[in-house]
């Protein structure tokens, strides 16, 4: 069964100042299926915490912060 909304707005995946906006390689994925390629480009998703907002026309925004950590 088809579960996609095509009226739904793609969602946009933040990196740091990267923006990403979803596409069909994206689209139907979880969060983590969407770390899980992200992390082959961007390291630091691997660790980082996820944040999810809502802008106002609906978009869903998937944000990842990354983890303080050590030096060294």
């Amino acid at each position: 069964m088809n579960t996609e909304n095509p009226t739904q707005l793609p969602r946009i995946f933040k990196i740091g100042a990267t923006r990403i906006v979803e596409d069909a390689s994206t689209s139907g994925l979880s969060a983590e299926a969407v770390r899980e390629r992200l992390k082959v480009n961007f390291p630091e998703v691997t660790h980082a915490t996820l944040r999810e907002t809502t802008l106002e026309d609906g978009t869903l925004v998937l944000e990842w912060l990354p983890a303080a950590g050590r030096k060294g």
